[in-house]
This record gives structure tokens, C-alpha cells and sequence, in this order.
């Protein structure tokens, strides 16, 4: 039986980033994973195929909406859903390909099967033609998680499906369903709107992207909507039936009256649940919560000592980010150091575009705390990068401590806010305030230069373009 410093159970960004963290700290390290490739949901069917296709969706959306203005002239325009589809393979593939090289690099051993616990400190691999025991002093579970469907809402796979699905149709929908207005369903949604798809979203809550401050929702609401995509919120949805070509979707109104949609595909994207059944936590003594989420301290330990879980299968939010934060966090804690995650400055994007990204307190958040605060805002239609690419659409808001000046919050909504929102983290890490931003010189002409403009705005209403 091969012995291990640290056993990782799952290759997802938190597994991979924690097996690559374990190495480098010189412990003995084996990664399990249950597919063929390495990655996870992340990189084989979640956050990086999706952002080949809505790169691949925008590109035909500006072919066929903006290039004339910019002199560029077109025929027989047509988009060929196969080759997109083709190319965002090529995409998972190398970036697969590259974490294989990663493991290799860093001399960690790599088991394909799944793996589950005899006991604490020993782990059971099961492959299609094999089985594998392995000794383990440290194990990490990273399993991910997988998505959450209705009761109600039978996933054929077929006619009713998944983001995963949705990565892999056959044809472009006549009018794809969305159950659900959060970062999954409006990304794929856009994808599908900008090929010519009908796109409906139902939505529970009253606005979309209902965890993030409502103003982006308001303002991705009206540009989606210009783009074609339909909005029907404070919906309930009820039950779905298909046939061999169409599916019905029922549902309730904040009125309660029943009203039926009917469509070619229906995209259930309610979010995702915590993988952690078939692992034989009970054997190894892990408890889970009510909802299947593993429970851990401040360290990220469960309540088994040699065992920690990071990822979607703990608390937080799910996001690829977060898991990779958590991956560094425990080998760094496991090797003895004193490691920190500030939980409340990990941003949150939505890849539709324009972009959306969020760090921070929300406006609501701020209310409902009794904090007194200042806000700042300054769109992208002032901005001279913005109209130079016809990028014009969203804002930047900027919420700041009325006293201290402190940022406490930065939204933004428009061209490229998932990489312009690292300057706000950077910023209020080392807590900077918005007299900060404003006094630092930005490139002119840039996208970022709205930032400072936001923070010129808050802190004494002194922007210069507006």
C-alpha cells in the first residue's frame, strides 16, 4: 500500500491548486480523480468551455450588430454552431492538457478512479478495471459540486437540460427556457441570444443576479434586453412536460395565476449542490450539514483532525477562485504556516457582456447594517475608451465609508469589469479610500480610468468627464 503525506479527492481548481501548493511545500502528494481528465467542472464543462462559446457568441453578435459602423462590411453572415462547439473542445483540452503537465511537473501522483474512505487515514481508488488502496496522513476533500434541479423539473438531458448540456447542443434553440436569472443561465442564455435563440428567463426572485447589489441587476436587465433576451421575474416555476420537440414549462406569477412557456430546449440553472455523497465520510467520521455541505472551522479542518474540505462542498460562495484560495490556505496550514482568506473580498463576475463584477458590501447590505455610507457612480458613456470600441452600456459604482472614506464597496457593470475589478480588491485589501484611487494617475485612454472617476465622484463629487 503506497503511503502520503497529503491525498487530495478531487482535481477541480481547489484539488489541482492544492495538489500543486502540497508539492511545492515538499510533502508527498497523490490527487484522485473519477473522470478521464483532470480539471473538474471548472475547466471540463463550467467555467472555461463557457467562456470559449460566449467569447465565440460575442464575436458573431459584433459581426453581425457593430462591424458595419466600424466600416467593416459582411455577407452571408451565419454562425456554425459546430465549429464553435469544436473549438471550445480544443480549448478544454489544452488547458486539461496543462494541468496533466502541472501534476507531472511537481511530482505528484495522479489516480484516476473514484475515491472514497475506509478510513480516516485510508482512502479506496475504484477505476473502471482497477482498485487502488492508498495511506494517507493528510486527506483534502475538493469533490466540487454538481447542479441543483426542481423536484418538479425532470432533466431528460434531452429537451430539458444542464449548463453541461447546453455546452454540447446539436442546434442553435428556436427559444431556449432559462429557469433561473443567476450568473449560469444568463451567460449560456447570452450565448444562445446572440446566436438568434429566443431566450426567455423565469426567474424566482424579483430581479435577476439577486445576490449581488440590485442596481447590476436593474442595469444587465436593460442591456440584455436589448440584446433580445426576455425577462419574466417572480416566477415560480411549477412543473415541466416535453415531447420529442418541444418542451412546456409551467409556472406561477407574484399574483399566483399559472402561466405556461413553451419552447424547444428548457436550461435549468438554479445553482449548484455540494458533492460529497458515495465518499464513505461516515467511515472516516466527516459529518455534513442539512444540505450535504461538509463542515469545517476557521481552518478550514473538519471535524476529523487529518482531514480539511475546501471548495463548493463547504460553506461560501462557489466559485473557482475561492476553491483555489482555500487549496493554498490548507497546505499552507498543514505545513505550519499562518496563511489568510479574506472572505469578503472575493470578487464575484457574470461573463455576459458587458461584464459584470462585484467586490465588497452591497448598497443593500450597507442599509441593512445601519453603516452610513457615500456612493459614486460614473457610466461608460462618458468614457472616451468606451465610445472609441461602442462599449457604452454600464456603470461603475463606488460606496465608501461617509467618515473614514474607507471603500467599502465597488460595482461595476460593463467592458472588461472582470479584470477591472482587481484593482478595487487590490485596493481595499490594504484598505485604501476613495481619495486614494482618485490621487493614483491612470493611462489614458483606458476603461480603468472609470474607477477613478467613481472614486472622484464619492469622495467630494468632483469627477472630471461628468
Amino acid at each position: 500500500m503506497e503511503k502520503f503525506d497529503i491525498t487530495i479527492i478531487g482535481s477541480g481548481p481547489g484539488g489541482y491548486v492544492a495538489a500543486i501548493r502540497c508539492a511545492q511545500l515538499g510533502f508527498k502528494t497523490a490527487l484522485i480523480e473519477r473522470y478521464s481528465t483532470l480539471g473538474g467542472t471548472c475547466l471540463n464543462v463550467g467555467c472555461i468551455p463557457s467562456k470559449a462559446l460566449l467569447d465565440s457568441s460575442e464575436h458573431f453578435f459584433n459581426a453581425s450588430h457593430n462591424f458595419a459602423a466600424h466600416g467593416i462590411e459582411i455577407k452571408n453572415l451565419k454562425a456554425n454552431l459546430q465549429q464553435m462547439i469544436k473549438r471550445k473542445a480544443d480549448v478544454v483540452k489544452q488547458t486539461c492538457d496543462g494541468i496533466t503537465f502541472l501534476m507531472k511537473k511537481n511530482k505528484v501522483s495522479v489516480f484516476q478512479g473514484h475515491g472514497s474512505f475506509i478510513s480516516k487515514n485510508t482512502i479506496k481508488v475504484k477505476g473502471d478495471k482497477s482498485e487502488t488502496t492508498i495511506e494517507t496522513k493528510n486527506t483534502i476533500i475538493a469533490t466540487g459540486s454538481k447542479p441543483f434541479s426542481l423536484p418538479s423539473v425532470l432533466i431528460d438531458k434531452k429537451r430539458i437540460i444542464t449548463s453541461t448540456e447546453a455546452l454540447e447542443l446539436k442546434e442553435i434553440p428556436k427559444h431556449l427556457i432559462v429557469v433561473g436569472g443567476g450568473v449560469i443561465g444568463l451567460e449560456l442564455g447570452s450565448v444562445y441570444a446572440r446566436l438568434g435563440s429566443k431566450v426567455s428567463v423565469l426567474e424566482f426572485a424579483d430581479s435577476i443576479i439577486p445576490t449581488m447589489d440590485k442596481s447590476l441587476g436593474k442595469e444587465l436587465q436593460k442591456v440584455l434586453s436589448k440584446q433580445g433576451m426576455e425577462f419574466f421575474l417572480s416566477h415560480k416555476v411549477t412543473g415541466a412536460k416535453t415531447s420529442s420537440k418541444e418542451v412546456l414549462v409551467q409556472a406561477e406569477n407574484k399574483e399566483g395565476k399559472k402561466v405556461e412557456f413553451k419552447g424547444d430546449y428548457c436550461l435549468v440553472a438554479l445553482g449548484r449542490k455540494p458533492y460529497t455523497e458515495n465518499l464513505g465520510l461516515e467511515n472516516a467520521g466527516v459529518k455534513v450539514d442539512s444540505q450535504g455541505k461538509i463542515e469545517v472551522n476557521d481552518k478550514l479542518q473538519t471535524n476529523v483532525e487529518s482531514i480539511y474540505a475546501i471548495g463548493d462542498v463547504v460553506r461560501g460562495a462557489m466559485l473557482a477562485h475561492k476553491a483555489e484560495e482555500e487549496g493554498v490556505f490548507v497546505a499552507e496550514t498543514i505545513a505550519g504556516e499562518k496563511p489568510h482568506i479574506n472572505y469578503h473580498l472575493i470578487p464575484g463576475v457574470v461573463y455576459t457582456w458587458p461584464e459584470v463584477a462585484s467586490i465588497g458590501f452591497t448598497e443593500e447590505q450597507l442599509k441593512n447594517k445601519g453603516i452610513n455610507y457615500k456612493s459614486g457612480s460614473f457610466p461608460f458613456k462618458a468614457s472616451g475608451r468606451a465610445r472609441a470600441s461602442m462599449d457604452t452600456d454600464g456603470f461603475i459604482k463606488v460606496l465608501a465609508d461617509s467618515q473614514t472614506d474607507e471603500i467599502l464597496g465597488v460595482h461595476m457593470i460593463g467592458p472588461r469589469a472582470a479584470d477591472m475589478i482587481a484593482e478595487a480588491v487590490v485596493a481595499m485589501e490594504y484598505r485604501a479610500s476613495t481619495e486614494d484611487i482618485a490621487r493614483i494617475c491612470h493611462a489614458h485612454p483606458t476603461f480603468t480610468e472609470s474607477f477613478k472617476e467613481a472614486c472622484l465622484d464619492t469622495t467630494s463629487r468632483r469627477a472630471i468627464h461628468i
